[in-house]
C-alpha cells in the first residue's frame, strides 16, 4: 500500500486542508504559502528559447513559479505560430500526459480557441468575444475526470481586450478558512455544487453531476472546481453555502494584491495547475485581419515537481 505524502510537520497532506485537522500544520503552511506568494506578475513570468526541450535553469524556474502561486507565464523566444506538438511536448516535461478530450476540443484533444461565427443559444462563451466570468476549468466534468493541469497558449492575441486574471486556488482557500472554517466545511461536502445535464436538441450531451468546490487528491495537493456563471450551476440550499459562495465571488470583485493580470502576447502561455482565471471582452482586427487565436490543453494530470514538497 502506498503511504499517504507527509506535510511540513509529518502530518498526512490529505489533513492539512481539513478544517478539523492538525491546526497547528495547517498555520506552518499558511504562513509559508503566503510569504512566498508572488508579488506582482513579472514575478510569474520565465522566458525559454525552446519550449520543445527546455533547460534546467528553465526547468527551476518554471517549476519555483509553479511552487509560489500553482501557474507560471512562459515567454518562447521565437514565438512558434500555431503549433500544437510544442503544447504537447512543453506539457510532457511536466508530466502532462493525459489529455481532457472535451466536447469542444480538436480531434487531437487540445482546442483551438477563436470566435466562432455562427452563434446558437447556450453557446459557449469561450468561442465569443464576450467576457468570460471565473472558473476553473472542466468544472462540470465527472469525479474521475478533473481537469488537473492546463496550458493556455497564445497564437495570436485579439487587437483590443482579452485580458486574464489569474488566481491560485490554494490563496482563495486561505481566504476563505481565515474568514469562516464553517465556508471551507461546506465547499468540501460532496453535494454542494451541481452542474445540470447538458441537454441539446433532446439529446444529453453530458449528465447532471455534483461534487464538491474544494477537494484533495491521493498525492495531498489541494484541487478546485468552480464557476461563477449563476446559470450553470445549482448550489446547495442552505445558509453557510449561500455564504460562502457570496464570499468567495466578492473576493473576485476586490483590488487584490493576490489577483495577476496579464494580456498574453504571440508566443507566450500560462501553465497552471487549474487555478481560478477569468478573461475580460475582446474585439478582434477588421475582416481580412489577423483573428485572435489561443490553443488550450487541459489535463487529468497535475503538474510534476519532484522537488516540491506538501
Amino acid at each position: 500500500m502506498t503511504s499517504m505524502p507527509l506535510n511540513v510537520a509529518g502530518t498526512p497532506a490529505r489533513d492539512l486542508f481539513d478544517p478539523d485537522g492538525d491546526a497547528r500544520a495547517y498555520r506552518v503552511w499558511r504562513e509559508r504559502k503566503l510569504a512566498e506568494y508572488p508579488r506582482s506578475t513579472p514575478e510569474l513570468m520565465v522566458t525559454v528559447k525552446d519550449g520543445r526541450s527546455l533547460t534546467a535553469a528553465e526547468m527551476d524556474a518554471m517549476h519555483l513559479c509553479l511552487r509560489r502561486a500553482n501557474m507560471v507565464i512562459y515567454r518562447l523566444e521565437n514565438a512558434a505560430g500555431e503549433d500544437k506538438t510544442l503544447i504537447r511536448q512543453l506539457g510532457s516535461q511536466f508530466g502532462l500526459q493525459r489529455l481532457d478530450d472535451n466536447l469542444c476540443a480538436d480531434e487531437d484533444g487540445i482546442t483551438s480557441l477563436r470566435v466562432v461565427e455562427q452563434r446558437q443559444e447556450g453557446e459557449y462563451i469561450p468561442y465569443t468575444n464576450r467576457r468570460l466570468n471565473w472558473h476553473t476549468d472542466g468544472y462540470y466534468n465527472a469525479a474521475d475526470r478533473q481537469v488537473r493541469g492546463v496550458i493556455l497558449h497564445c497564437v495570436q492575441p485579439a487587437a483590443e481586450g482579452g485580458e486574464n486574471a489569474l488566481l491560485d486556488h490554494e490563496i482563495a482557500y486561505i481566504q476563505l478558512r481565515d474568514e469562516n472554517p464553517d465556508f471551507i466545511r461546506a465547499l468540501m461536502a460532496a453535494d454542494t455544487m451541481t452542474v445540470p445535464a447538458n441537454i441539446r436538441d433532446g439529446r444529453e450531451i453530458r449528465p447532471q453531476h455534483s461534487g464538491p468546490v474544494f477537494s484533495v487528491d491521493a498525492g495531498g495537493k489541494l484541487h478546485m472546481r468552480y464557476s461563477a456563471r449563476a446559470r450553470n450551476i445549482v448550489w446547495k440550499d442552505d445558509s453557510v453555502t449561500r455564504a460562502a459562495t457570496e464570499y468567495l465571488l466578492n473576493l473576485f470583485q476586490q483590488d487584490s494584491a493576490y489577483i495577476f493580470r496579464h494580456r498574453l502576447k504571440p508566443g507566450e502561455g500560462v501553465m497552471s495547475n487549474n487555478v481560478l482565471h477569468c478573461r475580460t471582452e475582446f474585439s478582434d482586427h477588421p475582416e481580412g485581419g489577423p483573428q485572435r487565436l489561443l490553443l488550450r490543453a487541459r489535463y487529468y494530470d497535475r503538474i510534476s515537481d519532484p522537488g516540491a514538497g506538501a
